[in-house]
């Protein structure tokens, strides 16, 4: 494999910076002046539906989904253009052409910064017809502090597949804030859980003691549900069916409790840190379960499941919409299931060998229907708010 890893740094100016794994020894270094990229990341912060400052979670569904360009198939082209053309340094374009030449697929890691968290590096329009993932294969790089930190062991990728899907939250019903995120589940899902343990969608039973139980022997982990961004990005909470009375960090609201990054990382329970053991692939199918990027400090889920162990963390840049809002906000969407085939897109994904150019397979499929038919089930909306974090083990002195 030829990777290049790509750091962005937000410091007045944008500054990136790439080398390759094969060079280590060469970087390079670009000073990108921010008033050529200030307007087009503030127009991406704008049409994805994560809110904006002031704005609540319902006001942001309603920018993105009707009146938006990710429901209108030119005026997204027009956006990931201009983004493709403000954050790839040219000189790096020219060395991943030179690769494509020679008939190499190089792989691109990303490291973001801040004010770049939010872009969907795999769907940024390169050539006509073409993102970059028609060329390139694409991950997040997360941070050297985490994926290097002394200690950290890579869990081996065997064992079950552990399925949480959409569980119910204690004191909130199907409709409300923290409510079902699938609906009705389809054939397809219910196939799909099934096949895992403990098994079964919309379950009321699975807290964060089940969890970290079944996680013990566990070769993956599909978690889809909620997801809500704390103060810090420790604070990260993943909504499971846990009661005020369990043990966390988190405070709790009304009869639950969440379970936040800080609770995975160093334990949930008082006393001495017994940080949980994660499995080699976990999916967070959540709104901005990877938002943690946003911060100055990325140290959320992500980092928490990779330091315990995940080797591959799949998540989402920004507010996922359900099927319910997709079909209520998007004027004349045809109505068929969105939510529901990413899940079963991303569980197979993170089946394959390479779970990372699945991924990105699929996310060039969806690409290739959004601009052969601009229909809004294809919308990048759903499909490029997915990245996957690939961190793999440190090689250890002999």
């Amino acid at each position: 494999m030829v990777a290049v890893q790509v750091k962005l740094v937000d410091a007045g100016d944008l500054y990136v910076s790439w080398r390759w794994e094969h060079a280590l020894d060469q970087p390079r270094v670009l000073a990108v002046p921010r008033d050529l990229v200030r307007g087009a990341l503030a127009e991406w912060a704008r049409a994805v539906p994560t809110p904006l400052p002031g704005e609540t979670a319902r006001a942001a569904l309603e920018r993105a989904l009707t009146r938006g360009p990710l429901v209108d198939r030119d005026r997204e082209v027009e956006l990931t253009t201009a983004l493709a053309r403000a954050l790839f340094p040219h000189q790096l374009a020219q060395e991943l052409n030179a690769l494509l030449t020679q008939g190499i697929r190089p792989h691109l890691r990303i490291s973001p910064s801040p004010s770049t968290a939010l872009v969907p590096w795999e769907a940024l329009h390169v050539d006509e017809g073409e993102r970059t993932v028609h060329n390139v294969d694409v991950s997040i790089l997360p941070p050297a502090t985490v994926r290097n930190a002394p200690g950290r062991v890579v869990s081996p990728f065997s064992g079950p597949v552990v399925g949480v899907l959409d569980p119910v939250v204690p004191g909130f019903g199907d409709a409300s804030g923290l409510g079902s995120v699938l609906g009705e589940p389809g054939p397809d899902l219910l196939a799909l859980a099934a096949r895992m343990t403990p098994g079964g969608v919309r379950r009321a039973d699975i807290d964060r003691v089940v969890l970290e139980d079944a996680l013990r022997s566990a070769g993956r982990l599909l978690y889809v549900g909620h997801v809500t961004t704390g103060g810090h990005g420790l604070d990260a909470r993943l909504h499971l069916s846990c009661g005020a009375t369990t043990t966390g960090r988190a405070a709790p609201i009304g009869p639950h409790r969440p379970l936040t990054a800080a609770d995975i990382a160093l334990g949930h329970r008082p006393g001495v840190p017994r940080p949980w053991r994660i499995p080699n692939r976990v999916a967070l199918v959540a709104c901005d379960s990877g938002g943690e990027t946003r911060f100055a400090e990325p140290s959320g889920l992500v980092a928490a499941l990779v330091h315990g162990g995940a080797e591959y963390v799949v998540s989402t840049r920004w507010t996922l919409p359900t099927d319910a809002g997709l079909a209520a906000l998007v004027p004349g969407f045809p109505g068929a299931p969105v939510l529901g085939p990413a899940v079963v897109a991303i569980d197979a994904a993170q089946g394959a060998a390479n779970p990372v150019a699945a991924l990105n397979a699929w996310q060039r499929e969806r690409a290739d229907l959004w601009e052969k038919t601009g229909d809004p089930t294809h919308s990048p909306v759903t499909w490029a708010a997915f990245s996957t974090a690939w961190a793999e083990e440190r090689a250890r002195p002999a």
